[in-house]
């Protein structure tokens, strides 16, 4: 049966828009007809997120694809290494064969960086022949970012053989590689790498353009570089792509790539150009299945009120209509709850920290980053331990390891703001393992105690008031709806602002406050790591 369709055509290509008519027969475009009607609303190709770990939004691929789906997101690029760090290459495999009960077509990397260092506890290891074998399923698209930036400039010899397997499949490999500049990036970007999500400013932007990299326009739930790169789009428009990278389940509710067209436009950019960003340079450098809008693709596209607010009327995938007025039609698919759990109760001592020195090395959060920063500050002192600050706001930081029972590593950071309680969390990119942050050894403890309980999850504590979102799934993927579990995370990220936390995403925060391979003080389960020096340093001094 021929289905049809009728709006004010955005052609992409030719720079034009006109009334046309396009007929559907098979899930394909098979006639684009310029016709007069009465439909105002504009027909584009449907929005495709370059770069996403579907688990960060806390959902299976099938419930990400419900909630995604009525923004107009018809693709993503994802990369399924938060999974992979817990699970290996199982868990990447959950994810593609999840993926496939959705409409939404989702195009899986193979995790570069598993674990993303050695200086922290993972629960899976990908190699070199690993990678061979998952790039050589249909499914996965492309070698995932790679994160281990020092080893391709200093030609470490598996990081080597994982880039090497991506050239021989034919498939590019993404990159990270945050404030690379100068020499180092010219080796990193000749070794193959051909995207960049990660910079910080315009001119690391340009440099890396100039390199023939791509450059990935990033606006996450924490990490957001749209202010600092927007205005390289009108004339970068050909190398550039959006994604959200992390994005929580509750601003997923509230919109996805559509939100950055609007902004984009808004700053007066021409919707061609903007509109090339955000649903065609993914389809080509990906080679993705996707369609363009064109006779003879899948009919994969959208219908929007406006070309200012992207507010999208329906969308749909390969012909069939899986959203409409805000309203998924993509129902919800059973799913097994794999994981990787493997350590028990602690007590509160198990948080002490003897006063040994003078001074301590204090990891400062910046808000709305991935990267910190590192200061020295005398400690508060109580009973011979090091404790807590609320007054300054330098607050004991731990990670646990959760695949195995060893001594917690405890350290200190600044802008939290918690002025009670605790608030601990699972998801600690990359490996996973339980992060919290708290006032007190109790409270800290407390909050790591009902993540273990939970076998994973995001909780607040207070005292006898506590609030947790278990993640059953590998310990960072909830086994519920994407609008329950958007509500359940709001209401704990209430929690935390309620406790005093002034960051605008303190949990999305937090998650990162373990991720080494953004520069520069960060927390381990193995100890206090120096991403400048690229090796552990020392908590306390005599300074």
């Amino acid at each position: 049966m021929i289905k049809i369709i009728q709006g004010q055509l955005v052609d992409i290509e030719n720079r034009k828009i006109f009334p046309a008519e396009i007929s559907i027969e098979n899930g394909k475009i098979t006639k684009i007809e310029e016709k007069q009607h009465e439909v105002k609303s504009f027909l584009l190709p449907g929005f495709i997120d370059a770069h996403i770990h579907i688990e960060s939004s806390m959902l299976v691929p099938t419930e990400f694809a419900r909630l995604a789906v009525i923004h107009g997101t018809v693709a993503t690029v994802s990369d399924p290494h938060e999974i992979a760090n817990v699970l290996g290459k199982e868990g990447v495999k959950f994810m593609i064969e999840n993926g496939k009960k959705s409409p939404l077509k989702f195009n899986f990397g193979a995790p570069s960086c598993v674990p993303a260092t050695n200086f922290e506890t993972s629960g899976a290891v990908i190699n070199a022949e690993d990678i061979k074998d998952l790039l050589a399923l249909p499914e996965i698209k492309y070698l995932a970012e790679m994160m281990n930036y020092p080893g391709v400039i200093f030609k470490d010899d598996e990081v080597l053989k994982k880039i090497a397997w991506a050239k021989h499949f034919d498939k590019p490999t993404d990159g990270h590689a945050p404030g690379l500049r100068g020499e180092d990036a010219k080796k990193y970007a000749e070794a193959g790498i051909s995207t960049d999500h990660e910079c910080y400013t315009a001119e690391e932007a340009k440099e890396k353009l100039g390199l023939k990299m791509k450059i990935l326009i990033r606006e996450g739930s924490a990490a957001k570089n749209f202010e600092a790169l927007i205005n390289l789009l009108p004339e970068h428009y050909k190398n550039m792509m959006f994604c959200s990278d992390d994005k929580h389940p509750d601003d997923l509710v509230l919109g996805h790539i559509n939100q950055l067209c609007t902004r984009a436009v808004a700053k007066g950019i021409d919707i061609f150009k903007v509109l090339e960003v955000a649903c065609i340079n993914p389809v080509n450098h990906y080679n993705l299945e996707s369609g363009q809008l064109k006779v003879g693709d899948p009919a994969d596209f959208i219908l929007v009120k406006d070309l200012t607010s992207f507010e999208v009327l329906q969308t749909y995938i390969d012909g069939e209509l899986v959203a409409e007025n805000g309203k998924s039609h993509i129902k919800s698919s059973p799913f097994e709850n794999p994981n990787n759990f493997n350590t028990s109760y602690k007590t509160p001592e198990d948080f002490k920290v003897n006063a040994a020195g003078k001074t301590i090395k204090v990891i400062e959060a910046v808000d709305g980053e991935l990267i910190t920063n590192e200061f020295q500050e005398k400690a508060l002192e109580k009973d011979g331990n090091l404790v807590s600050d609320i007054e300054n706001d330098i607050l004991k930081i731990t990670v646990v390891n959760r695949y195995e029972d060893k001594a917690p590593a405890v350290a200190f950071i600044k802008n939290f703001g918690l002025k009670k309680g605790a608030i601990a969390s699972s998801v600690a990119h990359d490996s996973h393992n339980i992060i919290a942050v708290g006032t007190s050894d109790k409270e800290i403890c407390n909050a790591v105690n009902l993540i273990i309980k939970h076998k994973g999850g995001i909780c607040g504590v207070n005292g006898n008031e506590q609030k947790v979102l278990p993640l059953p799934i590998a310990g960072i993927i909830s086994d519920k709806d994407g609008w329950e579990t958007g509500k359940l995370y709001q209401e704990i990220d209430e929690m935390a602002k309620d406790l005093g936390s002034t960051l605008k995403a303190p949990f999305m925060t937090l998650s990162f406050m373990a991720l080494l391979v953004i520069p520069d003080l960060k927390l381990s389960d193995k100890g206090l790591f120096s991403g400048k020096k690229f090796d552990f340093v020392d908590l306390v001094s005599d300074k």
